[in-house]
């Protein structure tokens, strides 16, 4: 696809969405629902909104927020778009906008070998978080393989029953054939069961001893990605997507994996969407002694004999709690994005045992046989070694949907779009690319003719109230990061992009409400990429590429005194220019 035309967004759906398609709104969401009907954990999602100033009618009339994509949470967003506007394909139905749902697609029970709660805790949690989605990951495995998968769905349904305005999706953590691990996930039906269970038998990198860094293993995890458009193609599930997660964790990620992966199914029903921009475990971070003491993500490795040879050491720290890829401006995940295609970031928690927890692994059982750990139970101690967060908790991924259903949050996640946030640096993020009378957002292609004036616009809803950790954090700056669409790369290894650098920054000078800004792109004769980040201000160093790229980028994080709260960041997937 040469320099971006013809911009592929996975858009084709060979599957309905089901009855699923059109359902409500959340309860704690629906304003005609009065607070006294409302289930304690309804009531606590709905103050969460309350506070941040996205319920009901949203955010300061005339904002871009309240009229085509939402705010954050779930608010309620679905005002036709301002007279004379183009809505493109990648943002969504004509003349309606998104709801824009927080989630976590990484997430540990006690099937995973070293997990240790029920399904219904990590759902429980993530509900109370304020999360509207959540994906069940538990490692693959032999184990997982031969029970593990079969076991964990009634838990899962039980858990969706339970619990009916938090979508819970099925999926494991798929050990990649010469590579890391990454997220897999099926939409519900009748079928996910059957199809994860071969997939997992059939092409897990630890299952079917194929972890070295061999083309033959390469090869297997691009069959197995190919095995799940299959299986959408022949209709026994709706939809499959696939999250490379902790990237840069071991190096073991090459380039040409990565785009490998993204390439896999041709110009079919794309499976393999993106990686895992920030990781999870960002509680490791904090030092001892009422901490961990360790790495952000645990991100404390060196280079083995399966890494990538061009990797520099700094690659497998992370930085302001980002992975190396999305955190370097010209890096990895630039030369991606200058390819023109599709590669969105994510962030999550990669639940397995949270920090000052209680609970501990119940006595008894054997996880061998029986597939999955006793139930937790009260430990009579806090646990500070610990450096998980429960979901919600510190990350989140926020998806625009089309309605509140899971075929409409994987809808979202394969069009891009979507940003992620630590700490509750923000309450909502809306983004506009906009010129000769359309626009794009997330995710998306503005196409325009040559020379055409193109204007970038950014709606952020501050920090609504407090987070987690009990203070409200501060926007101090915003950053666009702008870089030319050249087209595919000649060296398939290639993880650097030229002519991506920070173009605009901008101070935020004030502590609540909303704020927009605007970045005027001037009149574009060549094919470009906008994408954005911001940042409370208290850490930073100039980029890996130098002052000119990145002025005031992340610094790469202390191991063993890397407080998460103190560092936080949020970031967005990038909207492309096409002009012709």
């Amino acid at each position: 696809m040469g320099h971006g035309h013809g911009h592929p967004h996975g858009h084709d759906h060979p599957h309905d969405h089901g009855p699923a398609a059109g359902a409500a709104l959340p309860a704690a969401f629906d304003t005609s629902v009065p607070d006294e009907a409302l289930s304690p954990e309804q009531q606590s999602r709905r103050s969460l909104l309350r506070r941040a100033g996205l319920l009901g009618a949203g955010l300061a009339a005339g904002s871009v927020l309240g009229e085509v994509t939402g705010v954050t949470g779930g608010a309620s967003a679905y005002a036709a778009p301002a007279a004379g506007t183009s809505v493109p394909a990648s943002a969504g139905r004509r003349g309606k906008g998104f709801l824009w749902l927080s989630g976590d697609h990484h997430i540990h029970t006690q099937y995973s070998s070293d997990g240790k709660y029920r399904v219904v805790d990590q759902v429980r949690q993530g509900a109370r978080n304020g999360l509207d989605w959540l994906v069940i990951t538990d490692h693959g495995s032999a184990a997982h393989a031969r029970i593990g998968v079969e076991k964990v769905n009634p838990d899962i349904r039980a858990a969706r029953a339970a619990h009916e305005d938090t979508l819970v999706f099925q999926g494991l953590e798929w050990n990649i054939p010469a590579a890391e691990h990454g997220t897999v996930f099926v939409h519900p039906g009748s079928n996910e069961v059957a199809v994860l269970k071969q997939f997992e038998t059939d092409y897990d990198g630890s299952v079917n001893n194929a972890s070295d860094a061999t083309p033959a293993n390469e090869a297997l995890a691009v069959s197995g990605l190919a095995f799940l458009a299959d299986q959408v193609k022949r209709r026994k599930v709706k939809d499959a997507l696939m999250l490379a997660n902790h990237p840069a964790r071991r190096g073991v990620d090459s380039p040409h994996e990565i785009r490998g992966w993204r390439d896999a199914t041709g110009a079919g029903h794309q499976i393999a969407v993106g990686f895992e921009g920030a990781p999870g475990h960002q509680a490791s971070g904090l030092p001892a002694p009422l901490g961990p003491g360790r790495a952000r993500g645990i991100y404390d490795n060196s280079p083995s004999a399966n890494s990538f040879a061009g990797y520099p050491l700094e690659s497998y720290r992370t930085w302001g709690g980002f992975d190396w890829m999305t955190a370097t401006v010209g890096g990895l995940w630039d030369s991606l994005l200058a390819e023109g295609k599709p590669w969105w970031i994510t962030a999550n928690s990669d639940s397995h045992q949270v920090y000052a927890d209680t609970a501990v692994r119940g006595p008894g059982g054997d996880f061998n046989a029986d597939g999955r750990y006793p139930d937790p139970v009260y430990g009579g101690q806090i646990d500070l070694t610990q450096g998980d967060f429960w979901p919600g908790q510190y990350s989140r991924t926020h998806v625009g949907a089309d309605g509140f259903s899971y075929a409409a949050v994987m809808d979202g996640i394969r069009a891009g779009r979507v940003w992620v946030d630590h700490g509750q640096l923000i309450s909502g993020l809306d983004v506009r690319v906009s010129g000769g009378s359309r626009w794009a957002t997330l995710g998306g292609a503005l196409h325009v003719k040559k020379g055409t004036r193109v204007t970038l616009t950014v709606d952020v809803a501050l920090a609504g109230g407090p987070n987690w950790a009990g203070f409200t954090p501060s926007l101090a700056r915003v950053d666009v990061i702008q870089g030319d669409v050249t087209g595919p790369v000649a060296d398939r290894d290639a993880f650097t992009a030229p002519t991506a650098r920070v173009v605009q920054s901008y101070e935020i000078g004030k502590s609540a409400g909303t704020v927009r800004l605007t970045y005027d792109l001037g009149r574009v004769d060549r094919p470009v990429y906008v994408r954005l980040r911001g940042t409370d201000g208290n850490r930073g160093a100039v980029g890996a590429l130098g002052a000119a790229v990145d002025p005031a980028g992340p610094a790469i994080d202390v191991v063993g005194d890397a407080d998460p709260w103190r560092d936080l960041w949020f970031y967005a997937n990038p909207v492309w220019v096409l002009p012709s």
